[in-house]
């Protein structure tokens, strides 16, 4: 088993999204996907808390790195909840699903410097 450990490599997302706002259809193209950004942000969360690498990821998985890494992406690919079951046992987790009344305050409905999209 790969004892890789993680080492993130600096990102700057209040940088990218001044970058990204400017272009023409980014709004309406990132509030539709933000569950899918929300789930990205704690599946790479908690990867880094394991401290393991996709290459290890995959491993455990018995998968590809490749596969972890569209797993890990917002947008193009939709995992099964079998997938992300599996995903959670090999970063020592436990997937969790829940549904939220729309009525009820969520991250989701509550903007913070890590969620928000300036209008």
């Amino acid at each position: 088993m790969a004892d890789i450990k993680y080492d993130p490599v600096p990102h700057d997302h209040e940088a990218f999204l001044k970058k990204a706002r400017k272009k023409k259809g980014f709004r309406e193209a990132y509030d539709s996907l933000e569950e899918e950004y929300l789930l990205i942000r704690e599946m790479l969360s908690a990867r880094a808390k394991s401290g393991l690498t996709q290459e290890a990821v995959a491993e455990r998985m018995g998968t590809t790195k490749s596969a972890v890494s569209r797993l890990e992406s917002a947008g193009k690919h939709a995992p099964s909840i079998k997938t992300l079951k599996r995903y959670a046992q090999a970063i020592g987790c436990h997937l969790q699903v829940k549904f939220v009344s729309k009525s009820s305050p969520t991250k989701r409905s509550i903007r913070t410097p890590e969620n928000r999209v300036s209008r």
